[in-house]
C-alpha cells in the first residue's frame, strides 16, 4: 500500500515538473520578437538603460524554481499583458478585466498551496488560472508588486528603523515589560478572589464581571426596607462551605440572586472537586488527560464542567420507541394496526460499568428506574463496559447477567454520539451504530436502527 502511494506522489511531482517545463518554454518564445533567431535578443530593454540585461532560456529548469517568481524592470517593458510600452504597476492593476482578477485570484491560491507543498492542489489550480488566461503569471507579478510599494509607501520610516543601534538588554526588557502592561487581557481570564483567593472566570462571563464594582455584598429588597439581610453576617469562607454541599442546579439557581452570589459561585474550590471526581478514566483517555484539560481551559474549573463531554452519572438515559405492528380482525374489509411502544435504558457508573433494559410499555418508567440496579434479573436486561472518546460513546461487551449457553455466543455493542441540549447538561445520545458480535470469531453483524430513538437523559434523586 505505501509503495502505490509513493509511486502515485512520483508521478505527481513528474507532471508538475513537466507543467513547469513546458509553460517555462512557451514563456521563452512569447518573449522572442518576430524575425529574431537570437534568444539573447528578445531580453533587449526598449527602454535606455547602463547594463542592459542578456539572458538566455534555461534548457532545464531547476526543480525548486516556482512559476510565481518577479519579473524584473526589463521584462516589464516587454509585458504581453500591456504591450510593448513599460508601464507602472498602478496602470497595469487598473487595466485588468473581471476575467483577469478571477485568474489572478486563483493564481495566488495556486501559489499559496505549492508553497505549503500541497502539489496536487497547486497543479489543478495553475492549470485553472491559465485556462482562464494565459497571461495570469505577468499580471500576478505586477499585482505582487504594487503590494509592495503600497506597503513601503505606508511605512516610510521602515528603513530608518533597521539601521537603528540595537538596545541593550535592560532597554528591551523595560519596553517587554510595559507592553505586558498595556494589554488589556481582563475580559478573557479575570482571577475570582474569594475566601480563599483562588479561581479564574474566562469567556463571556468574564467580560460581564468586569465591568462590576469590587466591592459587592448582599443588598435589602427596596419593596421591603424593615427586612434585614441575615446572608450579610455569613463570612464569605462559610458561604463556600455551605454552597459545596449543593448540585449545579442549586448552584446556579443560587448565583441568578445578585451580583455578589454569582462571584461567590465561581470559586474554584467549589468547581474543582467536582471536575476531579468526574474527568478521570473512562469519561478521558487517562489521567493525564485531566492536566491539558485544565490547561485548555485556563483553570476555569467551571467552564470544563459546563463545556466539556461528560456522561452523567445523576440519572438514567431513556429512549421511548415506536413501531406499527398489522393486526388481523375478523372483519376482512378492516385493517387493524396496532402501536407498539417500548423503552430502553442507560445507566452508567463511574467504574465503567453500563446497564441495559429493553422493557415493553408494561413496565413504565417509574416502575423500572428503582430497581435498575447490577442486581436486577429480568429479560431483556445486559450489562456492559463503557468509555468516552470526545462526543462518542463507546458500549461494548453487553451479555445477560446470567446467560444461557445460546445467549454466552453473541454479545453486543453500541456507538453513541453524546449531545447537550441546552449547552451543559449532556442530556442527549444518538445512535450511531448498534451490532451483535460473535464472540468466538469476533465478526460484528449490524443490527436495524429504523425504530430506534435518541436517549434522553432523567435525573433520579433516589433509586430506594
Amino acid at each position: 500500500m505505501q509503495g502505490s502511494v509513493s509511486a502515485v506522489a512520483a508521478e505527481d511531482n513528474e507532471e508538475l515538473e513537466r507543467f513547469r517545463r513546458q509553460w517555462l518554454e512557451e514563456v521563452w518564445s512569447k518573449k522572442k520578437p518576430q524575425g529574431s533567431q537570437d534568444g539573447a535578443a528578445a531580453f533587449t530593454p526598449t527602454s535606455t538603460s547602463a547594463e542592459p540585461a542578456t539572458q538566455s532560456p534555461p534548457q532545464s529548469p531547476p526543480a525548486h524554481r516556482t512559476t510565481h517568481r518577479r519579473a524584473s524592470h526589463h521584462n516589464e517593458a516587454t509585458s504581453p499583458v500591456l504591450g510593448a510600452r513599460k508601464v507602472g504597476p498602478a496602470s497595469a492593476t487598473a487595466q485588468f478585466g473581471p476575467s483577469l482578477q478571477r485568474a489572478v485570484e486563483v493564481y495566488r491560491k495556486a501559489v499559496q498551496h505549492e508553497q505549503k507543498s500541497e502539489l496536487d492542489d497547486a497543479l489543478r489550480l495553475y492549470r485553472s488560472a491559465f485556462r482562464m488566461d494565459s497571461n495570469v503569471d505577468r499580471a500576478y507579478q505586477l499585482f505582487e508588486e504594487e503590494l509592495h510599494r503600497k506597503a513601503a509607501a505606508a511605512s516610510p520610516t521602515q528603513k530608518a528603523q533597521q539601521h537603528k543601534k540595537t538596545p541593550s538588554g535592560t532597554a528591551v526588557l523595560e519596553g517587554l515589560l510595559s507592553d505586558m502592561q498595556a494589554l488589556d487581557l481582563g475580559p478573557s481570564r479575570i482571577p475570582v478572589a474569594h475566601a480563599y483567593g483562588e479561581g479564574f472566570v474566562t469567556g463571556t462571563l468574564a467580560n460581564l464581571i468586569s465591568s462590576w464594582p469590587p466591592e459587592l455584598t448582599f443588598e435589602r429588597d427596596p419593596e421591603s426596607e424593615e427586612e434585614g439581610v441575615p446572608i450579610r453576617m455569613l463570612p464569605d469562607e462559610i458561604l463556600i462551605i455551605i454552597l459545596r454541599r449543593l448540585d449545579h442546579s442549586a448552584l446556579e439557581r443560587f448565583a441568578r440572586v445578585n451580583r455578589k452570589a454569582r462571584v461567590i459561585t465561581l470559586d474554584a474550590s467549589i468547581w474543582r472537586p467536582r471536575v476531579q471526581t468526574i474527568y478521570r478514566p473512562p469519561q478521558i483517555p487517562d489521567e493525564e488527560e485531566f492536566e491539558a484539560l485544565v490547561v485548555k481551559y485556563m483553570t476555569d474549573y467551571r467552564r470544563i464542567y459546563i463545556e466539556h463531554p461528560r456522561v452523567r452519572y445523576d440519572g438514567v438515559y431513556i429512549a421511548v420507541c415506536h413501531y406499527i405492528r398489522n393486526g388481523v380482525g375478523e372483519n376482512v374489509w378492516v385493517n387493524y394496526s396496532h402501536l407498539i411502544t417500548y423503552y430502553r435504558y442507560l445507566r452508567f457508573y463511574p467504574d465503567g460499568q453500563v446497564l441495559s433494559l429493553l422493557a415493553n410499555e408494561e413496565h413504565s418508567p417509574s416502575q423500572v428506574i428503582p430497581i435498575l440496579k447490577p442486581t436486577l434479573r429480568k429479560k431483556g436486561f445486559f450489562i456492559g463496559t463503557w468509555y468516552l472518546d470526545g462526543t462518542e460513546l463507546h458500549i461494548d461487551d453487553l451479555l445477560p447477567k446470567e446467560p444461557t449457553a445460546a445467549e454466552t455466543r453473541y454479545s453486543f455493542q453500541m456507538v453513541l454520539d453524546l449531545r447537550s441540549r441546552p449547552v451543559g447538561r449532556w442530556n442527549r445520545l444518538d445512535f450511531r451504530s448498534y451490532e451483535s458480535v460473535h464472540i468466538a470469531s469476533g465478526e460484528a453483524t449490524p443490527l436495524a436502527l429504523k425504530n430506534e430513538r435518541s436517549f434522553w437523559f432523567s435525573k433520579v434523586r433516589s433509586y430506594v
